[in-house]
């Protein structure tokens, strides 16, 4: 067989069962003990959402779909590239994927992360992951990263279509005037200190889709902010939904445009906990679908990566 070009498809993860809330917190508080009534609390919204997160499996159905993608019909003796799966704070984690395409010694490695826009605290992260498993496992092939894909005109298409679709669950006379509310995962303040491009990245994400959908109204808030006790970024969906309501807004349709499949940020901080505080100011909320494993995800990763592998890339590792 030839050398493959091994692909590492990072994202998040989450506790694969109920009992793992608890460890799965402690990875990602760094090793602090996280008070027991957080723990009971974050446990109770994995449990409101099917007991555990989805993330490793949509993660690996994506892997499947992009790997069939980029091979085409190879027959997998010929097969030029091998798709594989690492979780930031749970299993497989990233170096136990970094182990295993080792094995299979790759003629080079691309980091591909679930999340569109770059931020030193998530993509920078994942790549920290990255070059941690290197110098402690070793391997010979050159690795870059793809840092960003936020306006891929994959991306803003697949989103764009999925809140047309969404808006048709709104009745036909109100559907012209409902107002998409856009969000993005919050991050400390601290980041701007530093010009991280996250906020502008996100907000770009959002401007390229309002020009193919052109709604009335568009906001943009953050939603599911840490509790670290520092100040994170604003506004936040809280009082951007009460400004909607304020201006007679009685209907609302969220993009979470900073995630790209579901777990428990979009199961249950948007379709419990924000539907929850429409309803309490009689307002119906909607949500669109998230990307998931869809082809439109498949399609646009494939040209991503395409397009990396096609042209100079800035963070490449000898």
């Amino acid at each position: 067989m030839q050398r493959p070009i091994a692909i590492l498809l990072m994202a998040m993860g989450g506790p694969d069962k109920l009992e793992n809330v608890e460890p799965f917190l402690l990875d990602v508080r760094s090793g602090r003990p996280t008070p027991p009534e957080l723990v009971e609390e974050i446990r109770e919204r994995y449990r409101v959402t099917g007991g555990k997160s989805p993330a490793l499996e949509i993660t690996r159905e994506v892997a499947r779909r992009l790997e069939q993608q980029l091979n085409g019909h190879r027959p997998p003796s010929r097969a030029g590239f091998r798709v594989y799966v690492g979780l930031r704070h749970w299993h497989p984690s990233i170096k136990e994927a970094y182990a295993e395409l080792l094995g299979d010694r790759p003629e080079r490695l691309v980091g591909l992360c679930m999340a569109p826009q770059y931020s030193s605290m998530s993509i920078g992260a994942y790549i920290q992951k990255v070059e941690e498993a290197r110098r402690t496992l070793g391997g010979d092939f050159p690795i870059s990263y793809v840092e960003s894909w936020h306006r891929h005109p994959g991306l803003i298409r697949a989103i764009a279509d999925n809140i047309t679709a969404a808006l048709q669950r709104f009745p036909a006379e109100v559907r012209p005037r409902v107002p998409i509310l856009f969000t993005a995962h919050s991050l400390p303040e601290r980041i701007l200190q530093a010009n991280d491009p996250y906020p502008v990245e996100v907000r770009a994400t959002m401007d390229a889709v309002c020009e193919l959908v052109k709604p009335e109204t568009a906001r943009f808030a953050y939603q599911s902010q840490g509790r670290s006790g520092e100040k994170w970024l604003g506004p936040d969906v809280e009082s951007t939904l009460a400004e909607l309501h304020r201006g007679g807004h009685r209907h609302v349709l969220i993009a979470p445009i900073g995630f790209i499949s579901d777990h428990v940020e979009i199961l249950y901080d948007v379709d419990v906990e924000f539907k929850r505080l429409a309803e309490s100011k009689g307002m119906r909320l909607e949500r669109i679908s998230m990307l998931n494993a869809t082809m439109p995800l498949i399609d646009t990763l494939a040209s991503v990566l395409e397009e990396h592998l096609a042209s100079p890339v800035r963070h490449v590792s000898p």
